[in-house]
């Protein structure tokens, strides 16, 4: 499952120097000027995931194989990107390749550091971005207006389904919100994301703070989490220098750098999964001698669903799954303790997967 997280912002607000600490790598230069990563660098990054180590240590398993999640670094937006300015045009292109946005908005000050706007308002920074997608979206669904008002009349049925959801969207944008605040029926959402709109996307608002606010975050970074809230986005506060500098370090020497920060964890593992959670994504494992390994699904998957991520012919076939709850199968010292104590269950095409579920597919090709 490729699923891809924009991280989004003005110039040198931090977005490389934090794509840089996900990646664990130097892939996306970063530099005091604006335009400094002009090709998107993507990222493969593990999920993580602590409850994969401890099933490992039951087996114990050769190889553990976590979730991943894809970040993009995209070029820095300006104001009137959306008519081309900076790099605009690729720059709306990227994002729109992209399942969900994470808006990096910058919550220090640093004169050695320039604001493309000449000064530190994240506020701000935050409503120049939404600007730009809420007018390129308009542009791009206006265009559209009218031959799809033509194949409507003359009686295409998708045409009239897709000018019902693109009028949608266009009373969102034209009252100045963005188009993910539009009520989509059910039925209408696999056509409403084939419109492929910028402000459709679910948002992560990224505070990103000094060293000395990573525990408890700033006043700045309050009004970012007030405005999530606001936006119906998620947020979260991260010190892209430290996990920048947390990422060149080995697992002792990280754990001590945390404590002193006053840090139970880095930063980036609260980003990885607020991104994880935005999707809508769970985890289930499975568990051998070989390999114990986390597959990531949508909330509301059902088993066979879930079998179709190893392999579709593990859907299509697909007899029954044997599931053992994550916390009964750590208790019970794993399959054999679960299964005698009753805690193994079998499970048909109907069951809807937990997160944390730890499961074996039956069945026949």
């Amino acid at each position: 499952m490729a699923l891809k997280v924009a991280i989004v912002g003005l110039p040198n607000v931090g977005k490389s120097t934090l794509f840089n600490a996900l990646t664990q790598t130097a892939a996306a230069q970063a530099a005091n000027y604006p335009f400094c990563t002009i090709e998107p660098n993507t990222g493969d990054v593990a999920v993580p995931e602590p409850r994969l180590d401890a099933l490992a240590a039951i087996i114990p398993s050769k190889e553990i194989i976590p979730a991943r999640i894809n970040f993009v670094d995209v070029a820095g937006l300006v104001r009137g990107a959306s008519k081309g300015e900076g790099l605009g045009n690729q720059f709306l292109a990227n994002i729109r390749d992209c399942d969900a946005v994470a808006f990096v908005a910058r919550c220090f000050i640093d004169d050695d550091i320039t604001h493309v706007e000449g000064k530190v308002d994240p506020i701000a920074d935050l409503e120049t971005i939404e600007i730009e997608l809420m007018l390129a979206d308009l542009e791009s669904l206006e265009k559209r207006v009218v031959n799809l008002e033509k194949r409507a009349k003359a009686g295409d049925k998708e045409s009239a389904q897709t000018l019902k959801l693109v009028n949608l969207a266009l009373a969102e944008l034209k009252e100045g919100r963005p188009a993910r605040k539009a009520m989509v029926a059910a039925e209408d959402e696999k056509a409403w994301r084939m419109l492929q709109l910028l402000t459709s996307k679910p948002a992560l608002y990224v505070a990103n703070v000094d060293e000395a606010s990573a525990a408890e975050g700033n006043e700045m970074s309050r009004l970012v989490a007030e405005r999530a809230k606001r936006d119906g986005a998620d947020s979260v506060v991260i010190s892209a220098q430290i996990e920048s500098e947390i990422a060149m370090l080995d697992a002792g020497e990280r754990q001590e750098f945390l404590e002193t920060l006053g840090l139970s964890e880095p930063g980036l593992n609260k980003l990885i999964r607020e991104a994880y959670h935005l999707l809508g994504l769970q985890t289930y494992f499975t568990v051998g001698p070989k390999e114990a390994r986390a597959w990531t699904i949508h909330k509301g998957d059902t088993a066979p669903q879930a079998a179709g991520v190893i392999h579709t012919d593990f859907e299509k076939g697909f007899i029954r799954a044997e599931t053992i709850g994550y916390d009964d199968y750590v208790r019970l010292k794993g399959e054999a303790g679960a299964r005698d104590a009753g805690k193994l269950r079998q499970e048909g095409k109907d069951y809807v997967v937990r997160d944390g579920d730890v499961m074996n597919f039956r069945f026949n090709v």
